[in-house]
């Protein structure tokens, strides 16, 4: 009798987590989508993509509150331990990462609207929908890693925010161009360089997901401070300009 009643509970913990998990991934794949359409919709110019964006963020935000309070609810009544409970601890830091990407998409979005009534400048729309295309795979693969618990590909996508970094970096300098070359681009040269700077962030927050991955795997995050490549902000030639600033968003 107390084994089936051990097995019961066991089942129904296991139950518990896979519906975490796949929830887990449903809010990872309609923030994919949000990174894709917030850079699309400001290539192209389209304000209907801009503001599906901006409205679908209420859906990935109600997807978060769901899973922490499944994740609580398997807390309190399952009271996991060791690697069970690294799972749902990975699932609710994971959770807040999507959350926060999800966020910065919308900035995007919200920015696109502002961006259609000025000159388009240079090929910088289209620098920054492959930078968005980037931190999309390093998402969908730091999703993966934690799907089959693959601590390599993890590391893989940790590496791979450098080159978002360096990415940002050179946008950064082109978008000073611009301006140093005409006044008038200043101000849309503002609002692109915080798109840039919103695309950077995601990639820090996937990086956090692929960390929550050999998290699980070891016990522990990775050893070493990953060193960031992204330059620009000691170099105030953006800041302050017109009197905005990112934390307007």
């Amino acid at each position: 009798m107390e084994h089936d009643l051990n097995h019961h509970i066991v089942s129904a913990f296991d139950r518990d987590l896979e519906g975490i998990q796949a929830r887990i991934m449903k809010m990872g794949g309609l923030v994919e989508e949000a990174i894709i359409n917030a850079a699309k919709s400001l290539e192209t110019r389209d304000e209907e993509l801009a503001e599906r964006v901006r409205s679908g963020d209420a859906i990935i935000d109600a997807l978060e509150n769901q899973l922490n309070e499944e994740a609580a609810r398997v807390i309190a009544l399952r009271a996991p331990t060791a690697v069970d409970l690294r799972v749902v601890l990975s699932v609710m830091r994971m959770s807040a990462n999507l959350e926060r990407i999800g966020d910065l998409s919308k900035n995007i979005a919200k920015r696109t609207g502002v961006l259609v009534q000025m000159q388009p400048i240079g090929g910088t729309a289209a620098s920054l929908r492959r930078m968005a295309r980037e931190v999309e795979l390093m998402l969908k693969d730091a999703l993966d890693s934690y799907i089959q618990r693959d601590e390599e590909l993890a590391r893989d996508v940790i590496e791979r925010d450098r080159d978002v970094d360096q990415m940002h970096n050179t946008l950064f300098r082109e978008l000073l161009t611009f301006m140093l070359e005409d006044t008038r681009n200043i101000t849309a040269c503002m609002h692109l360089h915080f798109i840039a700077k919103n695309i950077e962030r995601m990639g820090d927050h996937v990086t956090s997901i692929a960390e929550q991955v050999v998290f699980l795997k070891t016990g522990e995050k990775p050893g070493e401070a990953r060193p960031k490549m992204d330059v620009t902000s000691t170099d105030a030639a953006l800041t302050g300009a017109n009197g905005l600033s990112e934390s307007e968003d």
